[in-house]
């Protein structure tokens, strides 16, 4: 069959991602990926609303991205938008700016369809088999759960404790002081009632962690053996001791002092103290000896669906 062009962009809370992809039955190519720290959460995500500035960037980036789509000729874009937007008091006229100036459509999935695409992102990684496993993806905004195996998740929700917002609530000092972690940590204790039943529950035996934060993790642990990531695989293992060792050290610097540890990349270097004290509190939950980490996430999982669509028409056409 005639493989189809598609454009995906992920307007997360803290990073927009642009992922211009070749479709086939069951496989597909890479054109041309992108990723800026847009961080439209910045500066007004605790107040719900987009902060102007960060409308300005917002706008900035797409307008590139859209040259970028257009370049390659591609009519099929699939955009969509996550936290930051959905919660946002001017979300939907934000929503309306982009169609008016870009015609994109831009679709605010709920918390619940976003955890859905992540399941599916990190099933299309090959990180899942028949054990059970908590999957989780650390947003700007919201921080996704997911309880399942490689046929189904079983149990999915979203939480609005992204990393932006931890850290209005809880990143005040730099290097981050006991006190602030102590007070993060009631506070997950608090807002994640629902996730422990969960676990309970279903008893998974292992985590498995998406992208973003867990990409930086694994980077910084493979540059502290002088080893470089191999750039096509898709899933990565990071072991307990090894995230132990990464968290003292995040624990006890300062934003220019993370900055020069080797693998780190600025537009991860403010969120990842906090990011990284979640991952420990999940961990006293589901104590495993390795972390999972899928460099597939929502965007991966919005791709799995279009290949479903994609073969589903080649199976009506044939």
């Amino acid at each position: 069959m005639i493989p189809t062009k598609a454009a995906i962009i992920d307007m997360g809370t803290n990073t927009f991602h642009l992922l211009l992809v070749e479709l086939y039955d069951n496989k597909y190519e890479t054109i041309y990926k992108e990723k800026i720290p847009v961080k439209i959460g910045q500066g007004g995500i605790s107040q719900n609303i987009i902060h102007p500035d960060a409308i300005k960037r917002a706008l900035h980036t797409l307008k590139h991205f859209r040259s970028m789509i257009d370049g390659e000729g591609i009519q099929n874009i699939f955009a969509f938008a996550t936290s930051a937007v959905r919660n946002a008091e001017n979300g939907n006229e934000f929503v309306r700016q982009i169609k008016d100036l870009f015609q994109i459509d831009v679709n605010v999935i709920d918390g619940k369809e976003e955890a859905q695409m992540i399941y599916e992102g990190i099933r299309f990684s090959g990180s899942l088999n028949g054990e059970t496993y908590l999957m989780m993806d650390i947003g700007g905004g919201s921080v996704e759960f997911i309880i399942g195996n490689s046929n189904e998740a079983f149990w999915r929700q979203s939480f609005e404790i992204g990393g932006q917002r931890m850290l209005d609530l809880f990143h005040y000092h730099d290097p981050i002081l006991n006190e602030e972690v102590d007070n993060l940590t009631y506070y997950l204790q608090e807002k994640l009632t629902e996730l422990k039943e969960a676990i309970n529950l279903y008893q998974p035996k292992g985590l498995v962690g998406a992208s973003g934060t867990f990409d930086t993790l694994t980077d910084i642990h493979y540059a502290s053996l002088n080893q470089s990531k191999p750039k096509t695989q898709q899933v990565f293992q990071l072991s307990r001791d090894g995230f132990e060792v990464i968290l003292q050290k995040l624990l006890t610097l300062n934003k220019e002092e993370r900055l020069n540890i080797k693998g780190m990349i600025p537009m991860r270097v403010d969120m990842i103290v906090v990011a990284s004290c979640l991952i420990e509190f999940i961990l006293k939950l589901v104590p495993v000896d390795n972390l999972i980490c899928s460099t597939f996430a929502l965007k991966e999982g919005a791709i799995a669906q279009l290949m479903g669509k994609h073969s589903m028409a080649a199976a009506v056409n044939g």
